[in-house]
């Protein structure tokens, strides 16, 4: 992922895929019921489970599964979730902004402390890196559906700030206050997307030896083994 390091979009492209599908779907099911939980159970009135029923989509998660996690919302009235972020260094200080939902924070904050000191790192304070990164929304639609002029006209009529174009996708940038009517209003014109998020992106780009690489990517790994973490986000470019 050249010019920005979103841990989805790496681990995928390392092949990984059917390793961490449960995980996955695991994660994507506790934001639908999040998301469905805050707000109306009714997509077209909710904006954050419009879009958390097309990331899981877009990640082939059975449509049973998404009902499922929508009814539990109801039938888990007693769980309470809080969305939190987590800002430190990993192996090599490479920057890092982790994104939980999570039930008990003190024990999400241990183990991500505990991963981050075995593999060189530390947890810091809130803004400690997030100087290093700005928030945006991502919507990424596959060029055959429309040629780079269209996609830039697109994203200037949907109020978005940017369009970069490569011989696979188009990806449009927008400020993160106006994700969710950039996103509706491409909606209107494109239907299936590749992928649509919020995402930290990386000021400056790290750069690393392969075998730094690699150690980074094992640490990530880890933190991806837990439960309540939703996504990560860091400078180092794979």
């Amino acid at each position: 992922m050249a010019g920005h390091s979103h841990w989805a979009g790496i681990k995928h492209k390392k092949g990984r895929q059917d390793k961490v599908r449960s995980k996955l779907f695991s994660k994507l099911s506790r934001e639908i019921t999040v998301a469905a939980k805050l707000g109306d159970k009714d997509p077209d009135m909710n904006p954050r489970l419009r879009s958390a029923i097309q990331v899981a989509k877009q990640s082939n998660m059975p449509k049973e599964k998404i009902n499922r996690a929508i009814s539990k919302s109801v039938s888990n009235l007693g769980e309470n979730y809080e969305n939190l972020r987590y800002e430190g260094y990993g192996a090599f200080n490479t920057a890092l902004i982790i994104e939980a939902l999570t039930d008990n924070k003190n024990r999400t904050a241990s183990t991500i402390r505990t991963i981050l000191q075995k593999n060189g790192g530390r947890l810091g304070e809130n803004g400690s890196t997030s100087h290093l990164f700005y928030n945006c929304g991502v919507v990424r639609i596959e060029n055959k559906n429309l040629n780079n002029d269209a996609a830039l006209e697109l994203a200037i009529n949907s109020g978005a700030n940017e369009c970069d174009s490569t011989d696979k996708h188009h990806e449009i940038l927008c400020e993160k206050k106006d994700f969710y009517q950039v996103k509706n209003n491409i909606e209107k014109k494109i239907s299936n997307f590749m992928y649509s998020g919020i995402e930290w992106r990386a000021h400056n780009v790290l750069k690393l030896s392969e075998e730094q690489k690699e150690k980074v990517f094992v640490m990530l790994e880890s933190l991806d083994e837990i439960d309540d973490i939703q996504n990560i986000f860091t400078n180092c470019e794979f």
